[in-house]
């Protein structure tokens, strides 16, 4: 593909990948700013708020390893494609649902359709750079495709007082559909990176037998699953019940929250390039972000300016997870890419699959039943059992990174995990 293709093609197919990865993150985190309307409108209490902004992650966790195989099959232009019609035609019933039920398959098919993207992208990464600049391309494009949780936090909450949330997800459906269609015109294919779909499940059994393949798994699982569990549903309503604020200043923390993300995408993937050290540069960020639950468990209330801050320093230390990309990468065969990398990021999407209904149902175990305006209202102890679960997944994603191999920045597939 290197050889093959212009630079500006390859660039313009990376950018159309980009665009449906910054719609895939909306999705992933806008419960969190509309989990108010989504309560009072289906009538729901914890549980099941937490169950409908998780089927999302449920689906794309049982994703990730089939759209690793079709990436290294099939390749990004075609998985786009098709997961660019499906994201759209989800969030519009999303948007239209009348029904609780409706709603949940809805967001079932946005989670199915938006599976493909971030495999696709680092596919069009690892075709098109090199490998010592993988971490930093995709730090870039994560940067860039987090605008997308950005806009799914305040700037969501103001629109959805203006217009309501459902006129919002309809637009954002049609947009998906658009970015299908860009993937079909625009995407380069890439015939050079398939693997032969005859043989890929001997290249799935090597990426799944490879020791060194499953410690940034469940990193992912504890580190992701704490952050998307809270910034990705429970800040707002932690935030307004707990602290005091606004649905609409609660909201800027969430988007200050993923900026940080964003820019910790960035920073640690070029610092590690730099370095050359994947492990390290993550052990120390990922500790950063254990040491911000810790804030958050043993204070009651903070000033605006801590919590802005302390969401600053959480968004940019939790993308330390990002470097598992590139370590599962640097310890597979080359051409199995898209597979090694689909498998760590099953943990991403695991964790906060399981964590955001469960610390919902944690919640309602010592729930007093009061309600104000059809959203449920939780005590101080009630926050704190739900932080504490959360905490802990923190903390059991940082004891995995410990055992995460070092790569120096390089592919080391010969006897790695062996």
């Amino acid at each position: 593909m290197k050889a093959k293709h212009s630079q500006r093609a390859i660039q313009l197919g990376l950018a159309v990948a980009i665009g449906g990865y910054l719609l895939s993150f909306f999705h992933r985190v806008a419960p969190a700013a509309i989990s108010g309307d989504l309560q009072a409108t289906f009538d729901i209490g914890g549980a099941q708020l937490g169950t409908l902004a998780a089927t999302y992650f449920y689906v794309y966790t049982l994703m990730q390893l089939p759209t690793g195989i079709l990436a290294d099959t099939l390749g990004p232009r075609r998985i786009l494609f098709w997961g660019g019609l499906v994201a759209g035609g989800g969030a519009i019933l999303f948007g239209l649902a009348p029904s609780f039920e409706l709603a949940f398959l809805g967001r079932t098919l946005v989670g199915l359709g938006v599976s493909v993207t971030f495999i696709a992208m680092l596919k069009l990464i690892a075709l098109g750079y090199d490998e010592r600049r993988f971490a930093s391309m995709t730090g870039l494009c994560m940067l860039i495709g987090n605008f997308g949780s950005i806009l799914a936090g305040a700037p969501l909450a103001w629109m959805t007082q203006v217009s309501g949330w459902r006129p919002v997800f309809v637009v954002v459906g049609l947009l998906s559909i658009l970015m299908a269609f860009a993937s079909r015109a625009w995407v380069l294919d890439t015939p050079a990176g398939k693997v032969d779909r005859t043989v890929w499940l001997s290249g799935l059994l090597t990426v799944v037998r490879n020791r060194a393949t499953w410690p940034g798994f469940f990193a992912n699982a504890g580190l992701a699953g704490a952050f998307f569990t809270f910034a990705g549903l429970w800040a707002v309503p932690y935030l307004t019940q707990m602290h005091d604020m606004s649905r609409g200043v609660a909201s800027n923390h969430v988007s200050i929250y993923f900026l940080g993300f964003a820019l910790g995408s960035a920073l640690w993937g070029r610092l590690s390039d730099s370095l050359g050290k994947r492990k390290a540069v993550a052990l120390v960020a990922s500790g950063l972000h254990v040491l911000g639950w810790l804030v958050w468990l043993v204070t009651d209330s903070l000033p605006l300016l801590a919590t802005y801050t302390l969401c600053v320093v959480m968004g940019l230390a939790s993308a330390g997870f990002t470097l598992s990309w590139a370590s599962a990468k640097e310890v597979n065969p080359p051409q199995l890419s898209g597979m090694a990398t689909s498998m760590v990021n099953v943990g991403v999407f695991l964790g906060p699959a399981i964590l955001q209904p469960l610390t919902g149902w944690v919640m309602e175990r010592s729930w007093d039943g009061r309600i104000e305006n059809g959203v449920r209202i939780y005590s101080a102890a009630d926050w704190h059992n739900g932080l504490l679960l959360i905490s802990a997944a923190a903390v059991a994603g940082w004891l995995a990174t410990l055992l995460v191999k070092e790569t120096g920045c390089r592919n080391i597939w010969q006897g790695a995990g062996k």
